[in-house]
């Protein structure tokens, strides 16, 4: 994960609770509906949870609030420290997707949400199969992020924020690396994972696998 992504958030730490409330209208399409992504999020997953990207803690609050030990990842300094501080119960550590150590506890889930683009998608199925290792029979990977159901779909959604003026939201589609579903079935079934999508917003797409 490209420590460009990580210091981006420098400045997110902040005002991200504005922008995922729909206070900044560029990414109020992409943020719409965001307490019922983190809650179905949420509510697919029990016991020991492994949350990627903390950020401020909006969904570790949920999965706390549910009764499960957390095992929170973190690669922005100022964002870790937010987590840490709201939650000091639970164990917070520098690292992200790909590099990370928890030690030797039992993972039944593993969680994110607007995580999983800042990986190409190479080291997208990398990171599927790292946590395919972690993971009992039946344990589970729920993601939500901006997936698109072609690359053509993408295209026409970055026309559309251009016209829009939403230059910022156009620098993130055309920078990170978002990708499409078939591509992402494909990761996750080579993983050892079966996957259903379920479409949360325009932007946004639940990844529900379950390590076969």
């Amino acid at each position: 994960m490209g420590r460009e992504f990580v210091d981006i958030f420098d400045g997110w730490a902040d005002s991200y609770d504005a922008s995922v409330s729909g206070k900044d209208p560029e990414y109020r399409d992409v943020f719409e509906g965001y307490e019922t992504i983190l809650n179905e999020v949420a509510k697919r997953v029990s016991g020991t949870i492994i949350e990627f990207g903390t950020g401020t803690g909006n969904l570790t609050a949920k999965l706390v609030e549910a009764g499960n030990s957390v095992i929170g990842i973190e690669p922005n300094t100022k964002m870790l420290k937010v987590t840490a501080e709201r939650f000091p119960s639970i164990k917070v550590i520098d690292g992200d997707l790909l590099e990370f150590k928890i030690g030797h506890e039992n993972i039944d889930a593993i969680v994110s949400t607007y995580v999983f683009h800042h990986l190409t998608d190479d080291e997208k199925g990398i990171a599927l199969k790292k946590y395919a290792s972690l993971l009992p029979t039946n344990g589970k990977v729920v993601f939500a992020d901006t997936v698109f159901l072609t690359e053509e779909a993408k295209q026409v959604q970055i026309s559309k924020e251009r016209k829009r003026g939403y230059l910022n939201v156009v620098e993130d589609l055309e920078r990170e690396y978002y990708t499409t579903i078939p591509v992402l079935k494909e990761l996750f079934t080579k993983a050892g994972f079966q996957v259903r999508f379920v479409k949360m917003n325009d932007y946004v797409w639940l990844m529900d696998a379950t390590k076969k």
